[in-house]
């Protein structure tokens, strides 16, 4: 296989600004653009995965792989695939001009006979990782370890019930938490996977419960042990595969983590269709988990709203970002977390440059979500607002309440007294809803502006 996989690329693509005909070329974002006082880069701190983009051939339940990807190419050796396909990836990286890169243990290297054949299959590839970073400067967002795709974890891995597919589990994750140690990874993610039921009638949810605890436990005690300062995260999703998985939201998964003391040791990684799974929105995700104390960094996709799954569509919504984007501006941005580009293309985009097409596309869209969302942080497009609608909490009366300095009874009596008697207040939604869109508006209306300076 060659060692250049992307020949229609011959260098980092670059700013071309919006009137560009480059289709190689990003039309919005700018790393090095200041954004509310931190560089653009840092703002977003974008990830490509090597799952969807390298590790998946196309395929669906209806048909095979239709991608060139000759790494995935059946008959070939294992170790010499794995070599070329972290080559790509990295090859990838380095073109589309991103900081951050996130990968499964599966993703980079091919299951051994026996686990230490295993192991030191991702041992040989961890190395050439970390020559590649050491090449092209790509940092690890996050690293994860895969518990859903081999047959031993079909009814789930730490709720599995039987104890020695939890302990197989255990010993995978202690793995991959070393080597995303090693590598430097700013944070450490567990996705449910399988941690969920297909039916009732075979399932004890209060042992499941329990087990789930125990391994989430384990695991940062393990973080302690080694030494990783990195951020732990779960990943909510409400189903699929299983009928119903026990990360079912942002919400659920803070209420678990209360429940078991662990609330102090993990954060959230939100993905967007997931929330859209979960019959909510992004912004509502956000907003959730930022109110909870619990946010940590993002997987950026979108779902399609005619398919009720995970479709894990490349973002093209301003409109759905920016308002997400909104709520993390204002409670100080992102720290360790990040964007990262969960996403997959189409099964008939087959080209190698599609990869590119996709990502510089929703690279561009959150750059316009980014701006839209600090343009309305700084006029307190909705800061002003809210602050209003709740004001009087923070006189006489509603002090009072918070406060714990009046009863039921009190509040009663000042009712029957005729002390209290309010009359409803518009919510305004229709007005706000203008005023997020008019924001949105005069971004694009500035960079047009902008552009036609630059055109002089």
């Amino acid at each position: 296989m060659s060692g250049d996989f992307f020949t229609e690329v011959p260098g980092r693509i670059g700013y071309g600004g919006p009137e560009s005909s480059d289709p190689l070329s990003y039309a919005v974002y700018q790393p090095d653009r200041e954004v509310l006082g931190k560089r653009m880069e840092d703002q977003l701190r974008v990830a490509v995965c090597l799952w969807h983009s390298f590790n998946w051939p196309g395929s669906d339940v209806f048909g095979v792989g239709t991608f060139d990807r000759p790494w995935l190419t059946a008959g070939q050796d294992a170790a010499t695939a794995s070599r070329a396909k972290l080559d790509a990836a990295f090859e990838f990286i380095d073109k589309l001009g991103v900081p951050f890169f996130t990968f499964h243990d599966r993703d980079v290297a091919p299951e051994g006979r026996t686990y230490s054949e295993t192991r030191a299959n991702l041992n040989a590839s961890v190395s050439q990782i970390e020559g590649h970073m050491a090449r092209t400067g790509a940092r690890l967002l996050w690293g994860t370890a895969n518990l859903f795709g081999h047959p031993r974890y079909a009814a789930g891995a730490a709720t599995n019930p039987d104890p020695d597919v939890f302990a197989y589990a255990a010993a995978q994750v202690k793995t991959m938490l070393e080597v995303t140690h090693r590598l430097g990874g700013a944070n450490y993610v567990l996705w449910g996977g399988r941690e969920g039921y297909e039916t009732l009638l075979n399932t004890d949810l209060s042992r499941e419960e329990a087990q789930f605890a125990r391994f989430l436990a384990l695991v940062a005690e393990h973080k302690e042990r080694i030494g990783f300062k990195g951020t732990l995260l779960i990943e909510p999703k409400p189903q699929e595969p299983t009928k119903h998985q026990y990360d079912y939201d942002a919400a659920t998964v803070v209420g678990f983590l209360q429940r078991h003391d662990l609330a102090d040791e993990y954060r959230l990684n939100l993905e967007v269709n997931h929330a859209t799974l979960a019959g909510h929105s992004f912004h509502h995700e956000v907003a959730s988990a930022l109110a909870l104390g619990a946010f940590g960094s993002v997987d950026v996709n979108r779902g399609d709203y005619q398919n009720g799954w995970d479709t894990d569509q490349f973002p093209n919504s301003v409109d759905e970002l920016s308002l997400g984007l909104h709520e993390i501006l204002s409670a100080g941005g992102v720290t360790a977390g990040g964007f990262n580009f969960d996403a997959k293309l189409r099964r008939q985009s087959i080209s190698r440059t599609d990869l590119f097409h996709a990502h510089i596309g929703g690279i561009d869209t959150l750059a316009r979500a980014l701006l839209a969302a600090a343009d309305m942080v700084e006029h307190q497009t909705l800061a002003a607002p809210r602050s209003e609608r709740y004001a009087d909490w923070s006189k006489e009366l509603g002090a009072a309440i918070l406060s714990g300095a009046v009863t039921l009874a009190d509040l009663e009596r000042r009712v029957a007294a005729g002390e209290i008697d309010p009359r409803p207040r518009s919510g305004q939604q229709e007005l706000l809803e203008g005023s997020v869109n008019r924001r949105i508006w005069a971004v694009d209306a500035s960079r047009e502006r902008e552009t036609k300076r630059a055109g002089r």
